[in-house]
Order: structure tokens, then C-alpha cells, then sequence
């Protein structure tokens, strides 16, 4: 790890005042003379609140500070606020200045955008990483302004371009974060470029030999590639100029992300993906003029070359949600290669690169319902609690790349929804009541089924009936976060009413008979009958699937069993026996396990991959077969369980004497001598007093290793038998393995 008050070096202190210059001068738009001065008072606050001189990379804090910022201001188009923000955020995030302070010295706008911030690093102190709940609030964080999305994205691009200053553990934790995360959410704000960038820097670091082939390859055909581009705009920028159009021509060659996942896509080497680049045509021009030059471009470029028709992209007409606006067409061009030319404004090309930020500074040309709306949707899911985490993440991810199609209702008003969105997916976005109850649609006057795929321009008339209700099968029919979220919402809700209904039945013919229904009974009735839940016990006597004379039949069998069995031999191993006490109950130390105490009526095992005994630090798991899995936090199983089903883990302690016997596997290395099974059998017999349930031994090239299975009553007894074991002679090591 590096030194982290290490001090600046003469070339670091270079950088810092070159950094600092820059941001200047990309910031001679957007302050006034006496924002000078403010921005000095943040970088003084970062220097003096800041503990130490370095980040954990070994960057000098305060250059990784002043390039957020100009990454803010100059690749994003963000403010003065946002400057300053962007300034503050290390100090914030490590702790070492309060909101308080903040507030202190600067206005209300920079202290709203850091509280949003400060909320995103407490979740980063907590929790590196993002996962389950944390992923839901730091989204939520998000949603309540937008600056604190693009300023975090700055300081992850920032760790991205110095990410070979880390360690390898942490290239691929923030390698992974970034492409789950932020480089998406920078591709639906429209930063194309920061978008590219990031995924092109993970590839780096996460699939280095083909990153590097790709990059190598790309070189050597750099001169060629060159001159093809010259030979192809030559004719195109005289027919232009004699045109009179104000514009410019580039070449642009696709990244090394993109390039890699057509090689994939298309099943195709590097030297068969024909379009490694793009032609870009900028006009400036008056905005009233915009659209009828970009289509007189487009005239003229496809009078050069043949154009493919079903390539043609129209985005001047109806832009993306995001704002992106721009004329894409892909030609013919010399030696029968396909290029694909892109055709916008100067306005549009600012738009496209700094994405929705360069709309604040074209106010009133383009309205930004797009971003609104989404955000919207985002706070809406992020805010039902019913969804549970993980299966958020999954419908979210689902929208953040999907193209658009673009239709509309009877009225003529224009929805905008993701490539693939069913007219499923159009009832529940114009409302959850009408997705509901809807039964199919008329799309350009013809009738369709829910199932059917929308296209850009339908127009969709949805038809419902008060006697539909929504079914299992539809979440294969939806595609949209929004509409899954309100089905299975719609679903759950169903279920509760179905359950709620059985549940009463079954109270009240038991009353009939004189029989109680407990939540102990409960749980005992839905393992017996092999039910997944609760809910689904109770609904399939609402549905009259189970038979309620069979659950009465086996009640007064259990009775009688319990009249049977003397009262010191009752011990039924349910979690009732092992939900929380109240702290009266904790002094008296009686129950062997605590486990959360929201949840009852569960059974719990020990499992069988890790094999807990009494003192091991442990978890409890639900698995969807009901009951609770206790497991070792050390696991194998934990990090996967812990990283895809986090929502289902609970809180689990050993308490109060040790009681029963445990399980527990050893694997034993010695010298292979005659005689050392029997002396590692009588330390676990005579000495010890243990009962052994195996020993299996295997020797080669003189040495024997061997595996034990014994019964012990907590890690403690267990750790005194390895010690003696490991004092035997010839005995190399003694070790715990997790399967028995």
C-alpha cells in the first residue's frame, strides 16, 4: 500500500498547476469573476481538511480532485455548482468535512448536490460494493438530481484512466462496477463518449489479450484505414462546399468495446467486421435551418454512394428519450465497403457527446420530459417496497441500453417505450389499472393480442375487460421494468387476497370441529403437505386443492402422537424454538440458536456444505424450499449467496450451553507409519471421549493423508482435538474441510 502523506513531487506539482489552469480556462463560459475566488475556497478546503495527501492509488488527492472537475466541466457541460462540488467530494466522502461545514462557506445549491452526494459515500463506507438494498438507495439517491449521477460518473471515468495504480483486486472490483453500473447510466444520460471510454477501459483490465489484439490490430491498419477515409470524404466535402453548407468532416474509428462485440455478435474475425468506422458530417447553421440541411446532407452523400435503406435511422424527427438527435445512414462506399455516415447540427453534435447536461445550456429549444419521465419511473420502483432488491436490479438493468420505439394512443399523444415493448407493456405504462384488465389491443386498426410487438408508429388502442385479471404467465410477455413491476405488485396482491380467503376458511372449519389453528401448526401443516410457503398452504385450500378433512385428519393424528411421547421428550427442533427472545428470555441462556425474530414458523438445518458446529460464526439462508439453512460465514456457498440473494439472508448467533452433537470434518497429513491411524484413533476415542463416524486414509510416496468425521459439541472441543491430533508423531497438519 502506498504512502499516503508521501510528499508532492516537483512533477506532481506540475500536473496540479496544469490541471488547474485547464479547469480555468474550460470554465471561461460558465463563471463569473467572482467565482474564482469560491472555486479557490474549495480546493483550500480540500487541502486543509484533507488527512492525507494521497488516494489509495498513490494520485495526489487534490489532482484527482481538480480532474473530476474538469471532466464535469469540459466533457460533461456541467456548472459552476457542480464544479465546486465536484472539488469537495473526496473530503466528503472520506469524512473529513461535515454537510455543516459545507453549508458554512458555501450556498444552498452546492449543499444540496453534496447532501446528495454524501448519501452515495456513506453507502461506499458501508458497502463497497453495490449490491441489494445499497444498489436500490444509491439509485434513489440518483433520482433526486440528476448532478449527483454525472458527478459521480466523473470521479469513476477519473479512477478508470489511473486504474493501473491499483491493485489487481481492485481493477476487477471497479472494472465491475462500472460496466454494471455507471457505464450504462452514462449511456442512457447520452454521454456517448464517457460511455465508450468506460467500457473500452474495462475490457482493459477484464479481457486484457483481447483488448490488446484488438488494440494491435487496429494499428497496423491505421495508415490504410486513414486513406481510405481521405479518398472517401474528398468528393463529398467539394459537393458540400459548392453547396455553401459551414461543416465538418471526420473520421471516427469505433471503439475497441464495440469492435470486440461485433467479432462476437457476427461470429467473425477482427479483418472480416467491414465497418470499423464511422464518418461523422457536423453543419453549423441556424437552428430553424437544422433539420432541412441534415436531410440536404443526407441528399447529397446518398447521390455519392448507394445507400442501404434498412440502415437509415431517423432520429431528427423523434429524438431519443435521452436527447439524441442525429441522421444515420450507412453507404456503399469505395471497394464495396459499408460505412455508416452520421449527419447533425453543431448543437446536436454537443448534445450527443455531453448528453443531457448540454440541454441546460440550449434552454428552451428541447424540453427534457425524457429525462423526467425516467427518473420518475426510477424513483417509483425504487420506492414500492414490495419489489425485493435483486429482482429490481435485474427488471432496471433490462431498460438502461434498450433502443426506442416510438407510438401512438388514439388521441394522437406519442409514447415512447423500450425496442421489443408488447402492447402489454403499453397498458401498464399508461396505467396500471388498464394494464390489468387488459385483454389485447387494435393496432392500426387490426386486432392483436397482448403478446404482439409494438413498431415504431402503431397506433395502439387498448381494449380491457372488467372481468380479466393478471396471470403468471404475462411477466414472459412484458419487457419494461415498469410493467413488471406493477404485475408482480397486481400477482402478489392476488395471492395475499387468495391466502387471506383459505386462511379463513380452514380457521373456521377447524372451529367447527374444536380445533386451534397456531402459527406452530401452521408451520408444521406446510411441511408436512410439502407446500413452498405459507401462501401457497392457504391458497390451495381456497382453491379447494387440498383437501381441508385431510388437515384435520392429520391434527388429531399429531395429537394423539404427542399423548404418546412423554413430556422431556417434546423437543421439536422448529425455529419457534429459535427466533430472538425478549431480553427477559436472554438471561435464562436455555435455546441453542438466535435467529432473526421476523421470521416464525420456519424449520432450520444445519447445511450439509459447511457443516456448522456450536461456536462458528454463522448466517441463516431461506431457501425457496421454506426453513432456514444455518451456514458458516466462511462458506464456500456465503460470497455467492451473499452477492445474488442477499434479500434472503438473516441474522443467526449461537447462544446460551452448547446442546446435541455436531458434525465436523478434518483432513489429516502425516508420514505414512505404521500405527498412526490407530494413535489418531485413540486420541479421538480414549483421550478425548468422542464418537468417530469415519476415517478414511490414502498414502503416496510415503506420506498418508486421511479424512475424519467426528461428532462434536462446539468449536472449542473441536480445536482442542486438532491440537492433540497435530502432536501426534508424523502428524504434518490437521485442518477443518467444509463438506462431510
Amino acid at each position: 500500500m502506498p504512502d499516503l502523506n508521501k510528499p508532492i513531487t516537483p512533477e506532481e506539482n506540475k500536473d496540479i498547476l496544469q490541471s488547474y489552469r485547464a479547469l480555468l480556462k474550460a470554465s471561461e463560459g460558465i463563471i463569473k469573476p467572482g467565482d474564482i475566488r469560491m472555486i479557490r475556497d474549495a480546493i483550500e478546503v480540500s487541502l486543509q481538511k484533507g488527512t492525507n495527501i494521497r488516494r489509495v492509488s498513490g494520485t495526489p488527492a487534490l489532482l484527482h480532485s481538480l480532474e473530476i472537475a474538469r471532466i464535469v466541466v469540459e466533457e460533461i457541460g456541467l456548472g459552476r455548482t457542480s464544479l465546486i462540488c465536484s472539488l469537495l467530494y473526496d473530503v466528503l466522502r472520506n469524512r473529513e468535512i461535515s454537510i455543516e461545514e459545507i453549508r458554512e462557506k458555501f450556498d444552498d445549491h452546492v449543499v444540496m448536490i453534496m447532501e446528495g452526494l454524501g448519501k452515495v459515500a456513506d453507502l461506499y463506507n458501508r458497502n463497497p460494493s453495490i449490491r441489494s438494498e445499497n444498489f436500490r438507495k444509491l439509485l434513489l439517491t440518483f433520482a433526486q438530481d440528476v448532478r449527483v449521477i454525472l458527478i459521480i460518473i466523473a470521479d469513476r471515468l477519473r479512477t478508470m484512466r489511473t486504474l493501473d495504480r491499483y491493485t489487481e483486486e481492485s481493477q476487477q472490483n471497479i472494472s465491475s462496477e462500472v460496466a454494471y453500473l455507471y457505464a450504462p447510466m452514462a449511456h442512457r444520460l447520452g454521454l456517448y463518449s464517457i460511455k465508450s471510454e468506460m467500457e473500452d477501459l474495462v475490457m482493459k483490465y477484464t479481457n486484457r489479450d483481447m483488448y490488446k489484439f484488438i488494440a494491435k490490430k487496429l494499428n497496423e491498419t491505421k495508415r490504410a484505414r486513414e486513406k481510405y477515409i481521405r479518398e472517401f470524404i474528398a468528393p463529398l466535402k467539394k459537393e458540400l462546399s459548392e453547396q455553401g453548407l459551414d461543416f465538418e468532416i471526420k473520421g471516427r474509428t469505433k471503439t475497441i468495446n464495440s469492435i470486440h462485440n461485433k467479432m462476437l455478435k457476427q461470429n467473425v474475425e477482427f479483418e472480416q467486421v467491414y465497418d470499423l468506422f464511422a464518418i461523422r458530417i457536423i453543419i453549423d447553421t441556424d437552428i430553424k435551418k437544422e433539420k432541412a440541411e441534415c436531410w440536404q446532407v443526407y441528399s447529397i452523400v446518398t447521390d455519392k454512394y448507394q445507400p442501404n435503406p434498412s440502415r437509415l435511422r431517423d432520429w431528427l424527427s423523434v429524438p431519443k428519450s435521452n436527447g439524441y438527435e442525429s441522421l444515420h445512414t450507412t453507404v456503399l462506399g469505395p471497394n464495396h465497403k459499408w460505412i455508416e455516415v452520421q449527419i447533425r447540427t453543431r448543437r446536436m453534435d454537443e448534445i450527443a457527446e455531453k448528453g443531457l447536461a448540454a440541454h441546460w445550456r440550449y434552454k428552451g429549444i428541447k424540453s427534457e420530459r425524457g429525462l423526467d419521465q425516467w427518473l420518475t419511473n426510477v424513483r417509483e420502483i425504487l420506492e414500492n417496497p414490495e419489489v425485493n432488491a435483486v429482482d429490481f436490479i435485474d427488471d432496471f438493468k433490462l431498460n438502461l441500453y434498450d433502443e426506442e420505439v416510438f407510438v401512438f394512443t388514439p388521441k394522437g399523444d406519442l409514447r415512447r417505450l423500450p425496442k421489443g415493448a408488447t402492447v402489454l407493456d403499453f397498458a401498464f405504462d399508461i396505467h396500471s389499472e388498464i394494464g390489468k384488465k387488459c385483454v389485447g389491443a387494435r393496432v392500426n386498426q387490426k386486432n392483436v393480442s397482448i403478446k404482439y410487438e409494438l413498431h415504431n408508429g402503431d397506433q395502439v388502442e387498448i381494449q380491457t375487460s372488467s372481468n380479466q385479471e393478471p396471470k403468471q404467465d404475462w411477466l414472459s410477455v412484458v419487457s419494461t421494468s415498469r410493467a413488471r413491476t406493477k404485475l408482480k405488485q397486481a400477482l402478489r396482491d392476488i395471492e395475499y387476497k387468495e391466502a387471506e380467503l383459505g386462511r379463513e376458511m380452514l380457521v373456521r372449519r377447524l372451529k367447527n370441529w374444536k380445533l386451534e389453528l397456531t402459527d406452530q401448526l401452521i408451520g408444521q401443516l406446510v411441511k408436512n403437505f410439502k407446500y413452498k410457503s405459507i401462501h401457497d398452504f392457504f391458497r390451495d385450500i381456497a382453491e379447494d386443492k387440498l383437501d381441508v378433512v385431510a388437515v384435520k385428519d392429520y391434527i388429531l393424528r399429531e395429537k394423539e402422537k404427542e399423548k404418546e411421547v412423554p413430556d422431556n421428550q417434546q423437543t421439536a427442533k422448529s425455529a419457534e424454538n429459535f427466533v430472538n427472545p425478549t431480553e427477559d428470555e436472554e438471561q435464562i441462556g436455555s435455546d441453542v440458536l438466535l435467529i432473526d425474530k421476523n421470521l416464525s414458523n420456519v424449520n432450520f438445518q444445519l447445511a450439509k456444505c459447511c457443516n456448522p458446529i456450536f461456536g462458528d460464526e454463522i448466517f441463516g439462508f431461506v431457501p425457496v424450499n421454506g426453513g432456514i439453512r444455518i451456514h458458516r460465514t466462511s462458506c464456500p456457498n456465503a460470497p455467492d449467496m451473499r452477492k445474488k440473494y442477499g434479500y434472503r439472508i438473516v441474522p443467526a448467533k449461537w447462544t446460551g450451553e452448547a446442546g446435541g452433537s455436531y458434525l465436523a470434518s478434518l483432513k489429516v497429513t502425516g508420514e505414512d507409519d505404521i500405527g498412526i491411524v490407530t494413535n489418531i484413533s485413540q486420541v479421538v476415542s480414549k483421550d478425548m471421549g468422542l464418537k468417530m463416524r469415519s476415517i478414511n486414509v490414502d498414502s503416496h510416496d510415503g506420506v498418508f493423508e486421511g479424512t475424519l468425521s467426528v461428532f462434536v459439541n462446539n468449536k472449542q472441543l473441536l480445536n482442542r482435538l486438532m491440537k492433540k491430533i497435530k502432536s501426534i508423531r508424523g502428524v504434518f497438519s490437521v485442518s477443518r474441510f467444509d463438506s462431510a
